[in-house]
């Protein structure tokens, strides 16, 4: 059996991994970058705001994680809802027909304009969910990563994304995973919600879609989540200890997933069917 003190260093080494908690007495605490008026930045707008450890160049490993899991499911043309700086995309664009980048952050979308300018195959919008989506064709991909859980109506979402989706294509949705690790995080960059497989599978069904694909993943990263936020009191993570995270924890992570189907995770990831 562990001793508490035993039990302590870990919690204590995850929560320094995944975040900072509160500041010692008669020292400031981190803050979370605001648009000067106490207004939270949207995640991936400026160099110096929360794109870093939300699979930017901070969590390389991490983005890799994300990009075999999404990347099967991807066809010949994609809509990417929440494309943020454009480092998920990118990833795709030398198998793609025609891609079509999104955000409603005007930084987001001015920076997607300057990274696609004069390409053709790429098409840049700005996009805030629910909403009629016009494009110059419908796509048989959708991805949506870390974007339906800001969205209070999140079934008209996914409707109007299936809308311009061919029939038969796929809508690839990556969120939280588990309200037992909503915590301040959660609050400040404007999560609704954290799903489970079942309450997400319930919204895809309600828009009128097949899930295919519904599991939790990233199970290390939901135990350290847990302890770190739920028990340690991190409210934000620290970009450069993510970035030890991401070179320890991801790799083993992905390691076991291969072999076992995680029962609880950090993300719960789907993949449904727009119906033909």
């Amino acid at each position: 059996m562990q001793s508490p003190g035993h039990k302590k260093s870990i919690s204590g080494t995850l929560l320094k991994l995944l975040g900072s908690g509160p500041a010692p007495s008669g020292q400031p605490g981190r803050t979370v970058p605001t648009a000067g008026d106490g207004e939270i930045v949207q995640p991936a707008a400026g160099e110096g705001a929360l794109e870093n450890h939300l699979g930017g160049d901070e969590a390389r490993n991490y983005r890799r994680y994300e990009y075999e899991m999404v990347a099967p499911h991807v066809g010949r043309s994609l809509l990417e809802v929440g494309s943020g700086l454009g480092h998920f995309s990118e990833q795709f664009v030398g198998r793609l027909d025609y891609l079509v980048v999104s955000d409603n952050d005007p930084y987001c979308v001015g920076e997607l304009r300057k990274r696609y300018d004069g390409d053709d195959r790429v098409e840049v919008i700005d996009l805030e969910l629910p909403a009629e989506i016009d494009i110059r064709r419908r796509v048989d991909t959708v991805v949506m990563m870390n974007v339906l859980e800001h969205i209070k109506d999140d079934v008209q979402a996914l409707k109007d994304l299936a809308a311009v989706t061919e029939p038969g294509g796929r809508i690839v949705i990556w969120v939280p995973g588990y309200m037992q690790l909503y915590g301040d995080f959660d609050r400040k960059v404007g999560h609704v919600t954290r799903y489970t497989p079942q309450t997400l599978g319930r919204t895809v069904r309600e828009a009128g879609l097949v899930p295919q694909v519904l599991k939790p993943i990233n199970l290390l990263g939901g135990i350290a989540w847990w302890l770190a936020v739920r028990r340690g009191g991190a409210g934000y993570p620290d970009p450069r200890l993510v970035k030890i995270y991401d070179r320890t924890v991801i790799p083993v992570t992905r390691a076991i997933e291969r072999v076992v189907r995680p029962p609880f995770g950090q993300t719960v990831f789907c993949v449904a069917r727009v119906p033909r």
